[in-house]
């Protein structure tokens, strides 16, 4: 049994009831659950300060994530960012199912550890609809990414969407599945 399927059976058979229990909820079908993993690098600067060359990003993306990265384009040009229409603007992951389990799980014990002075993710991070988005700096924190062999540093956004309908059913998720967050004094 890989950890995928621990994660998961870990979730339907322990996490879901115990937050059955601690919000309240009379169904299981209601207790919120991760419905995908969007993970996105944004180009802008990145292509300013060197060249045309996005195809090391989106390699580096698909590296971390396991699966390839679209190019996103800018859907209407803005001159105050000298962006036009079509130009590529970001590159972009959308994982579900068993890759979205892997990557969470990588995430919360082998990332976070990497990340130097880590002290927790803030709880402040949540949207009102029970969403989730964590800002990387550099995208070595990955373990597939061999710092010897990278040129330019780039940031990594990770949003995580669930099926709860506010921040504390996010929050109370999360902390379940095993997200380190800080306790705010």
């Amino acid at each position: 049994m890989s950890k995928t399927e621990d994660l998961k059976t870990r979730f339907k058979k322990e996490i879901q009831p115990a937050l059955q229990k601690t919000l309240g909820m009379k169904n299981i079908m209601e207790v919120p659950e991760v419905k995908k993993i969007t993970v996105n690098v944004g180009l802008g600067t990145y292509l300013k300060k060197h060249s045309k060359d996005y195809a090391s990003v989106a390699e580096n993306l698909g590296r971390m994530t396991g699966q390839k990265a679209i190019l996103n384009r800018a859907n209407k040009s803005v001159s105050n960012f000298k962006v036009r229409e079509g130009d590529i603007v970001g590159t972009s992951v959308t994982l579900r199912g068993k890759r979205m389990y892997d990557f969470m799980d990588k995430l919360v014990n082998v990332v976070f550890p990497r990340v130097r002075d880590f002290r927790g993710i803030s709880p402040k991070a949540f949207d009102r609809n029970g969403n989730y988005n964590i800002g990387f700096d550099e995208h070595t924190v990955f373990p597939e990414i061999n710092p010897e062999d990278i040129m330019k540093l780039h940031g990594v956004q990770i949003s995580i969407t669930t099926s709860a309908n506010d921040d504390k059913a996010g929050f109370e998720l999360l902390k379940a599945i095993g997200f380190p967050f800080k306790k705010l004094t």
